[in-house]
């Protein structure tokens, strides 16, 4: 619930609200989650999980550009949902409190766990390194994350999607 209500809203919701959302009292999600930091810290550090373990699923299902077509569409989730804690994320991060070099690493890994199914099929450009792939994403993100862009992301993410494949020109 609270990684949904992070997700969709304009601004941070409230602790309130998030208990409201998931039907149970104030006092319960206290409970669970002493502070927002604690709530924001349990919902950041599961999308990382989920984002990264992902890459590695999807390779089961998916040929290489298809596994990171997806793969890129659950990126542009997590930005939301990073969006929506935004806040108290940035205030974490400084504090200390959440490793974000340790965050980039892990994504980083995924992107390359991909990659390297890509280039050993021959499905994938063997010269575009995963910071990069990154980079690129953030910037797609950030001019084309709001839902009512949804069409433009996808559109720029099969653009993407398609400067990583190889030339016929070999």
């Amino acid at each position: 619930m609270a990684t949904r209500m992070f997700a969709t809203a304009d601004a941070e919701p409230s602790m309130r609200a998030i208990a409201n959302e998931a039907r149970v009292g104030i006092a319960t999600l206290y409970r669970h989650f002493p502070t927002r930091e604690a709530l924001v810290d349990a919902v950041y550090r599961d999308q990382v999980s989920r984002l990264t373990a992902g890459a590695r699923e999807l390779l089961t299902q998916l040929d290489p550009p298809a596994a990171l077509r997806r793969w890129m569409d659950l990126f542009g989730e997590w930005i939301a949902t990073k969006n929506g804690m935004l806040d108290t994320l940035l205030a974490m991060i400084e504090s200390g409190k959440i490793a974000h070099a340790h965050t980039r690493t892990e994504l980083l890994d995924a992107i390359d766990d991909i990659l390297a199914a890509g280039r050993t099929s021959g499905e994938l450009r063997a010269d575009v390194p995963a910071e990069d792939i990154a980079a690129a994403l953030i910037g797609i993100f950030t001019v084309a994350g709001a839902p009512e862009r949804e069409a433009m992301a996808g559109r720029l993410l099969d653009l993407l999607m398609d400067g990583l494949r190889p030339s016929a020109r070999g």
